[in-house]
């Protein structure tokens, strides 16, 4: 692996260091990522990294110096993050088993979600919502890890579980329903999803939604979403249904 500096362009490893201010020159410190980079990552000094401040800017970093506790590193620059996408997608989706949420969380980052928020359904398997709070640590390095992948100029947020009559209410934009009982030939959502730039995605859980639970979600102006004459998994739904708004919206080129 090279040592030397690659120049201005940031290095192909990024990392969110959300607390950090810093200018072109400055000296920054990497101690909170000391361990990723030399250990699991065997990165050296001279090394270029990129960081992001979470708030659309990305800093070529080289290292200055490196151990198993302690890292420095100069700021060679700033540059915009051109990746973050023009729509903001909203994901309120009805908790679910915890590989199967994880996995969620961490696709819906890679396709461009903005936010995430956790749901308790009639049908919801994890329940009550407090259940759902200890795993907000792991879930948020889940989302951190996926958003440094795909290299997100912004960290996604993960909000408080709601119940479904609080999340019909929180919905902003144009509010989609996913559901199994949908018109699959109904193409109103489409027609208001061309001038839209934020979308509130509602998917079910395991067991799906119940037809009250529809017919509640229609009345407060939430948009039934057909994904197909197919039964997905909610998981699948929920990535299936983010693509499908991401590219209505000209977010997958």
């Amino acid at each position: 692996m090279p040592t030397e500096d690659r120049g201005g362009s940031g290095g192909d490893h990024w990392f969110f260091l959300t607390a950090m201010r810093a200018a072109p020159g400055q000296e920054v410190d990497l101690s909170s990522i000391s361990h990723q980079l030399g250990t699991v990552l065997r990165l050296k000094k001279g090394i270029v990294i990129t960081l992001l401040d979470g708030r659309g800017a990305a800093y070529p970093t080289r290292i200055e110096a490196l151990d198993a506790k302690e890292a420095t590193g100069r700021v060679l620059g700033r540059e915009p993050v051109g990746s973050e996408p023009g729509i903001k997608l909203t994901l309120f989706q009805c908790a679910l088993k915890r590989d199967r949420f994880e996995w969620v969380l961490q696709k819906g980052t890679e396709l461009g979600v903005s936010r995430f928020v956790p749901v308790i359904s009639s049908r919801t398997v994890v329940r009550p919502a407090a259940r759902l709070l200890p795993k907000y640590e792991r879930w948020r390095a889940i989302i951190r890890e996926a958003a440094e992948q795909s290299r997100r100029g912004r960290l996604p947020e993960l909000c408080d579980p709601l119940q479904w009559d609080e999340a019909l209410e929180q919905g902003g934009g144009l509010r989609l329903l996913t559901w199994e009982n949908a018109d699959e030939k109904s193409s109103a959502w489409r027609s208001a999803a061309d001038p839209a730039d934020e979308v509130s995605l509602l998917v079910g859980p395991e067991g799906g939604i119940s037809s009250e639970e529809a017919a509640t979600a229609t009345e407060k102006g939430w948009l039934l979403m057909s994904l197909g004459s197919r039964i997905l998994r909610a998981e699948t739904a929920a990535v299936a249904a983010a693509t499908v708004v991401m590219h209505s919206a000209g977010e997958l080129g």
